[in-house]
């Protein structure tokens, strides 16, 4: 069984009370109690801009600021589910550590992006957005260009790079997405796609999910990257364009729940012990933590709560699930760049990379004590792997005190 499988089964369970904890004093219920206010685009990148390519289509995109030395631009592809801003301290982490400025792209029909056509999700048209949005932004010459890619957007990144749509590729990471795990993992996403709530009464109420299902284990994190993920109901614009929230909806949204018994879910229990991780790079993984755990039904997910639902329906993607994974390994293993692979368990890797990673054709990377949301969950220690690799590669020079480390499993 896989390490998917085995949080899609986990994911079907009720909740249980750990023991031990019932009875305790209010005040220890209070100590609890966690900041879910949302954080803001701008803490972490100098500027962002809409896109537009042609007619049909306008990208949002992120930047860091330009590095004091040459250096590579690095082009972040996030999950599916997910947008820019889930690479949010990543990027502050990274530049801090080499000289490179972060290009990150909310992908065709997610994030703030508008194209007319939003259900073709193809790897094909995926991939030609990129390269074409990358000619728009660099008419005249392009950068150094360094390839960063999590779940389906590493999945579309090596896509990308094996079709050759632009010069000046340098290498590229693929962030737990592993061709045979995926595959696997296909014929559980729609039932756990319908195992998440559908609505949120508020921007904390779901960056409060995020956490509590194990979608992402940094709170910090999720606060910046969970408001890119979902949309007004009302206005059907991003939950990001309503940010700052006012003081009002705060202290409502720090009184109202989507776990309102705090023993119905022990934090405890969110860091699962090694090899219990969900490794896989599934499209709907994006959205998986390794312990999920669905809440309990409360007021906050009645009819008068539908404020904010999720940005992109997922399910209706499927068509091109296997599109996205097909010949994954494989297309890696043949590029012709230097190729490095983060996975959050050993037990991801398939047999044609296995092969591949005793020959030495990749490095490879294994973070433990994180869910899928590698990046997310320990954007520190991602970004030592990235720059230290770069650095070894002569792609980039390190910043400041940085010192890159080798590579273990």
């Amino acid at each position: 069984m896989s390490s998917l499988q085995r949080t899609m089964l986990k994911g079907k369970l009720p909740p249980t009370i750990p023991s031990g904890r019932i009875g305790r004093a209010d005040s220890f219920k209070k100590s609890r109690i966690r900041d879910y206010k949302p954080g803001m685009w701008n803490e972490f990148f100098v500027e962002k801009e809409d896109v537009t390519v042609d007619e049909q289509r306008t990208f949002r995109v992120y930047r860091t600021k330009v590095p004091e030395k040459p250096g590579p631009v690095l082009l972040l592809l996030h999950g599916g589910g997910y947008s820019a801003l889930t690479w949010a301290h990543f990027c502050s982490e990274v530049t801090s550590m080499i000289h490179c400025q972060c290009l990150c792209i909310d992908l065709r029909g997610h994030g703030d992006s508008k194209v007319d056509d939003e259900d073709d999700l193809s790897a094909d048209t995926l991939a030609k957005d990129i390269g074409d949005l990358l000619l728009k932004l660099y008419p005249e010459e392009l950068p150094q260009i360094y390839l960063v890619g999590h779940s389906m957007g590493g999945a579309i990144a090596v896509h990308f790079a094996h079709m050759a749509l632009v010069p000046n590729l340098i290498g590229i990471t693929v962030i737990d997405v592993v061709e045979g795990t995926a595959m696997e993992a296909l014929a559980s996403m729609q039932s756990f796609l319908r195992s998440r709530p559908k609505y949120f009464q508020s921007i904390p109420n779901a960056i409060e999910w995020c956490i509590r299902s194990g979608q992402v284990r940094n709170v910090d994190s999720a606060k910046v990257s969970m408001p890119g993920q979902i949309i007004n109901c009302t206005t059907n614009k991003l939950a990001t364009n309503d940010l700052p929230l006012p003081d009002d909806v705060l202290e409502e949204a720090h009184h109202t729940s989507m776990f309102p018994n705090p023993f119905s879910i022990s934090e405890d229990e969110e860091t699962s012990p090694p090899g219990d991780d969900a490794p896989d790079g599934s499209p709907e993984n994006a959205e998986a933590g390794a312990d999920f755990k669905k809440p309990i039904p409360t007021k906050t997910m009645t009819e008068s709560a539908k404020n904010y639902t999720w940005r992109i329906d997922l399910s209706k993607s499927e068509k091109y699930w296997v599109g996205w994974f097909s010949g994954l390994s494989d297309k890696f293993l043949n590029l012709r760049l230097p190729k490095q692979l983060l996975l959050a368990s050993i037990d991801g890797l398939d047999r044609t990379l296995t092969v591949g990673q005793m020959q030495g054709r990749f490095q490879m990377q294994v973070l433990a004590r994180c869910g899928h949301a590698v990046h997310e969950d320990r954007p520190h220690e991602v970004a030592e792997v990235i720059s230290g690799y770069l650095i070894r590669n002569r792609f980039a020079e390190a910043a400041g005190e940085f010192r890159c480390h080798m590579p273990s499993c």
